[in-house]
């Protein structure tokens, strides 16, 4: 069930036949043959949009929130790491401190 089977291939049956010999043709020139006239496919028509006041107002209030939203994210990432760099630097100045008091105390 679990090993695979692998395919064998068949073998030709009967009488195999040679491919067909093309005889060369003679090209006679005569009238050229005038091509149909082009005719034109129908457009299908697609759904139109239309913008009434409400909808113009309802997009500009959805994109104005989502500026918004996305402005409070990047401001709110940006204050952490800020905060995050001043208490790193606070507390390399403490350390130093430390380091430098026990080093005067010896």
């Amino acid at each position: 069930m679990f090993q695979p089977k692998i395919p064998t291939m068949p073998q030709p049956t009967g009488l195999v036949t040679p491919p067909a010999v093309i005889q060369p043709t003679t090209i006679t020139p005569g009238t050229p043959v005038q091509p149909p006239a082009p005719t034109t496919t129908p457009v299908p028509s697609r759904p139109v949009v239309r913008l009434t006041p409400g909808t113009a107002l309802a997009l500009v209030g959805a994109g104005t929130a989502v500026v918004l939203v996305v402005g409070t994210v990047l401001v709110s990432l940006l204050l952490a790491v800020a905060v995050t760099s001043v208490s790193v630097a606070v507390c390399a100045v403490v350390l130093r401190s430390l380091l430098a008091s026990d080093a005067r105390r010896r």
